[in-house]
C-alpha cells in the first residue's frame, strides 16, 4: 500500500510542480507590469510639470465614451 501512495505522489508531482512555476512567472508579469505603469505615469506626470501643462484626469474620468453631452 505505501508504493501505492509513493506512486500517486509522483504522478501528481509534476503537474503542481508545472503549476507552482505558471503561477510564479504569471504573477512576476502581472506585478512588472503593474509598476512599469506606475513609473510611465509618475514620469510623464513629471513632464506634464515641467512643461506648465495641466496633470492629466484620471483613468475612469478619461475612458472612451465617459463623456456626456449637454445637447
Amino acid at each position: 500500500m505505501d508504493s501505492y501512495w509513493a506512486a500517486a505522489v509522483w504522478s501528481i508531482l509534476p503537474t503542481v510542480v508545472i503549476c507552482v512555476i505558471f503561477w510564479f512567472v504569471l504573477r512576476s508579469i502581472l506585478r512588472f507590469d503593474r509598476t512599469e505603469r506606475r513609473v510611465y505615469a509618475r514620469i510623464e506626470a513629471e513632464e506634464r510639470a515641467k512643461r506648465g501643462l495641466p496633470p492629466l484626469a484620471d483613468a475612469a474620468d478619461a475612458a472612451p465614451g465617459a463623456a456626456t453631452s449637454a445637447d
